[in-house]
C-alpha cells in the first residue's frame, strides 16, 4: 500500500463516499423485503420491531462490488487508496453524530422507555455512554443501523483491498486466507442478523460515542488492518500453518456461533432443547446448559479465536496485536458491569450450590436492570 496516497485530512470525495454509503444502507434497508423481528418488551409496554434484511443488502452490495471490479475497475480502488482519509472522515462523523445525539437527548421531554433521557450531570459520561436507549432518525433505529453499517463497511474495505491486490499481482495465499475468513464471518452476521436484536448492545446500552465509534470506526477500520498490511507484505505460509489456521477459525466459529445461537434461542423460548436436552437453569433465569454450562462467556472465547485466525495469515508480526485489541474493550465492559455486581454481591443470601458467587451477583444485577428497562418477563443467560 503506497502511503503517499493516504491523506489524514478528509477530502470532499471521502465525504461523498461516506454519504453515498449511508444513504444506500438507509434507503435499501427501508424498502427491501425484510423480516420484522420484535425486540424486547420495554418497561412502558412498547416494543421495537427491527427490519432484518441484511441478506438482501449484502447480496446487492456484493454484486455491486463485482460489477465495479470487472467493469469500472478504477472506481473500486478508491477505498484502498484513501484509507486514512476515510478513517478520519468517519471519525469526525461519529464525533458529530454523538454530539447531536447528546444535544437532542438532553432537550427531549419524551418519557417513553426508548427515548427517556438518562442524564447523570457528567458531560463526558453522558456523551460517552449516551443518554437515550433507542434514538431514531427518519424512522430508522440508529443503534441497529450503525452496527449494520460497520459490518458492511468492513466488507467494503476488504473487497477493495482484495481488488487492489489482484490488480497489483500481489495476491498471496495469506491474503486469500484472511479474506475468506472475514467474508464468512461478515456474511454469517447478516444471515443471523436477527440474533443481534437480543444482544446487550441493542437491549441495554444507550447510544453514545462508545457504541457509535465502535460500530462505525473500530469494526471496519481496525478489523481490516491485516488486509492493509498484507498488501505491502508478502507472507509465505507452510501447508501445516494453513491447516492450523483453518482449524483455529473453524473452532472459533463453531464456539462463537453456537454459544450466541443458544443464548438467542433461550431468550426467545426458555424451554427449547439445548444439545438435545432440556436446558438447565439456575435461579429460574440463568442458562447453564450447552456452551453456557461449560463457561460463562464461551462467546468471547469464540470471538478471540476468530480474531486470532484473522491475524495468523500475517505470520509472526506486530499486526497480530490490533485485532486482538478487541479483548480489552470487551473486558472493560465486563469490568464495568462487574463493579456493579460486587455491590449486589454483598447483599446476596441463599446462593445455590450450583451457582458461583460471581454468577449469582450477575444474575441479580441483570434481573434488576431488565426489570427496570424491559419489565419482569424476560429470559436471559449469563
Amino acid at each position: 500500500m503506497d502511503l503517499d496516497y493516504l491523506l489524514v485530512i478528509p477530502s470532499w470525495k471521502s465525504v461523498g463516499i461516506l454519504v453515498t454509503f449511508f444513504t444506500y444502507l438507509a434507503i435499501a434497508g427501508s424498502v427491501l423485503p425484510a423480516k420484522l423481528v420484535p425486540g424486547v418488551t420495554l418497561q412502558d409496554g412498547s416494543r421495537l420491531h427491527y427490519r432484518c434484511n441484511g441478506r438482501f443488502l449484502s447480496t446487492i452490495f456484493f454484486s455491486f462490488a463485482l460489477y465495479s471490479f470487472f467493469v469500472e475497475m478504477g472506481s473500486f480502488f478508491v477505498i484502498s487508496e484513501r484509507g486514512l482519509e476515510l478513517l478520519s472522515a468517519t471519525f469526525i462523523f461519529s464525533f458529530l453524530v454523538t454530539l447531536a445525539l447528546y444535544a437532542a437527548g438532553s432537550k427531549s421531554r419524551n418519557q417513553s422507555s426508548s427515548l427517556k433521557p438518562c442524564v447523570t450531570g457528567n458531560l463526558i459520561h453522558d456523551w460517552w455512554f449516551g443518554i437515550q436507549l433507542n434514538p431514531s432518525f427518519l424512522g430508522i433505529d440508529l443503534k441497529f443501523f450503525f452496527v449494520r453499517s460497520g459490518m458492511m463497511g468492513w466488507l467494503f474495505i476488504n473487497l477493495s483491498v482484495l481488488a487492489k491486490a489482484i490488480q497489483g499481482a500481489t495476491l498471496s495465499h495469506s491474503m486469500i486466507l484472511y479474506q475468506i475468513f472475514c467474508l464468512i464471518y461478515i456474511l454469517d452476521y447478516f444471515f443471523y442478523e436477527e440474533y443481534m436484536t437480543s444482544t446487550w448492545d441493542i437491549i441495554a446500552e444507550r447510544l453514545g460515542f462508545m457504541l457509535v465509534f465502535g460500530d462505525l470506526v473500530w469494526i471496519p477500520f481496525t478489523f481490516s488492518i491485516q488486509g492493509w498490511w498484507l498488501l505491502g507484505n508478502k507472507v509465505e505460509l507452510t501447508t501445516a500453518a494453513v491447516i492450523a489456521n483453518c482449524f483455529v477459525f473453524l473452532l472459533g466459529y463453531l464456539v462463537f456461533r453456537g454459544a450466541n445461537k443458544q443464548k438467542h434461542v433461550f431468550k426467545k423460548n426458555p424451554k427449547a432443547l439445548i444439545w438435545g436436552k432440556p436446558p438447565k437453569v439456575v435461579g429460574g433465569k440463568l442458562l447453564a446448559s450447552g456452551y453456557w454450562g461449560v463457561a460463562r462467556h464461551c462467546n468471547y472465547l469464540g470471538d478471540l479465536l476468530l480474531a486470532l485466525s484473522f491475524s495468523l495469515p500475517c505470520g509472526i508480526s506486530p499486526i497480530l496485536l490490533p485485532d486482538l485489541s478487541s479483548y480489552p474493550s470487551n473486558m472493560e465492559r465486563k469490568e464495568r458491569r462487574g463493579s456493579l455486581c460486587r455491590e449486589v454481591q454483598r447483599s446476596v443470601d441463599g446462593i445455590p450450590e450450583t451457582c458461583s458467587m460471581e454468577n449469582t451477583a450477575i444474575l441479580l444485577l441483570r434481573q434488576r436492570i431488565y426489570n427496570q428497562q424491559f419489565g419482569d418477563h424476560f429470559a436471559f443467560s449469563a
